[in-house]
């Protein structure tokens, strides 16, 4: 990993800004009500705040500590349903179900093309039917990402400049 994340959060508070439009836009309109959202790599919860106004419940899962304290103490402060834990993505497994899956600028940490494929083994069996999976990336790693959803018989919903949006 190049950037010390930990470091980063501690000097700068809600360092890294708003969603990205694309991901703001699929809650925009959503039509699920308390939907449970997991933000896998939820560094300090930029995506995982913004889901939880919507009033869905989320699971934020980071390695770095700072930023999962960060994300909890803005979540207390406007009483949002959100829950974190500190978690390599690697190893971590779920042990409930989520309709939605956000995956934001996370995968491209792991070095390896099998660390992003098994990080994803280990999550598709918790979407439940009719969920998505968020993903925005590295537009070299997405074909691979791409390609084991599409064979595990998931439907595109969008595949454009950096973002892969499926469909369960």
């Amino acid at each position: 990993m190049s950037t010390d994340y930990e470091q980063f959060y501690k000097e700068n508070p809600h360092g890294l800004g708003e969603p990205f439009r694309k991901f703001a836009d699929f809650f925009e309109n959503y039509k699920k009500t308390n939907a449970r959202v997991l933000d896998l790599g939820c560094g300090q919860g930029r995506d995982a705040l913004f889901i939880a106004r919507k009033g869905h419940s989320v699971l934020g899962v980071d390695i770095a500590e700072t930023g999962i304290k960060q994300m909890l103490s803005d979540a207390k402060k406007e009483s949002l349903n959100i829950k974190g834990v500190v978690k390599n993505i690697k190893e971590y497994m779920p042990d409930e179900y989520f309709d939605v899956v956000v995956i934001d600028r996370t995968l491209h940490m792991l070095p390896e093309e099998s660390d992003r494929i098994g990080v994803l083994e280990n999550l598709v069996d918790f979407v439940k039917k009719d969920g998505y999976v968020l993903i925005a990336d590295e537009k070299s790693n997405l074909p691979a990402i791409r390609e084991f959803f599409v064979k595990a018989g998931w439907t595109v919903s969008l595949s454009h400049k950096g973002f892969l949006f499926v469909n369960k």
